[in-house]
């Protein structure tokens, strides 16, 4: 009798748990379940970043990347004559493991935020002492270490997601290239 009701109990046990599994969703259609919105941000602006040593200097740049998806970058997405955090989320940073020389001026080895205000004809880049902070919500003027301007380049192809690149030019000197939509720009950096 004890037998028989340990049987009984295990088949009805595997009843109940076979029935259960045949209510779950396929396997092959849980990929249509809707993203949550913090996964989608995640996927259409990844954080990523570019780096090279030139000569004994580690350059990092980390950047969150979003892409053009059909948008009107410069002129709509991202403002004329406005600081812009030169990315989505946080501010871009820029580290120096050196001291270096840009456009005359001598930036001390540390972390930094990366600005620009976009130009239609004309580009300022804005280096400046508040790496940490959420797009440039807390931007303030008076952190800058330098400001410089730069003529962007009208690129033929447009680049679908916003890219930065750092290379060596040679032991002693670097260069900075940004390039996103239909806009290019860079500029140089020596080590001290």
């Amino acid at each position: 009798m004890t037998k028989k009701l340990i049987i009984l109990t295990l088949v009805s046990v595997m009843t109940f748990a076979c029935q259960t599994k045949n209510t779950e969703t396929p396997v092959e259609h849980q990929h249509e379940m809707p993203m949550t919105d913090t996964t989608q941000a995640k996927a259409k602006s990844p954080l990523t970043a570019a780096m090279a040593n030139v000569g004994d200097n580690h350059v990092h740049i980390s950047y969150s990347a979003p892409s053009v998806r059909g948008r009107l970058i410069f002129g709509g997405l991202v403002a004329f004559g406005e600081v812009w955090a030169t990315g989505a989320h946080n501010a871009t940073n820029i580290n120096f493991d050196k001291d270096v020389i840009i456009e005359g001026t001598n930036i001390k080895a540390g972390k930094y935020a990366l600005f620009t205000i976009p130009g239609q004809d004309k580009w300022t880049i804005i280096i400046n002492r508040n790496w940490d902070q959420h797009l440039a919500d807390e931007y303030d003027p008076k952190d800058d270490v330098i400001r410089w301007q730069v003529t962007p380049t009208k690129l033929t192809e447009n680049v679908e997601q916003l890219t930065f690149e750092v290379k060596a030019i040679n032991e002693n000197e670097g260069q900075i290239t940004f390039k996103w939509s239909d806009i290019s720009f860079d500029f140089n950096f020596k080590n001290l």
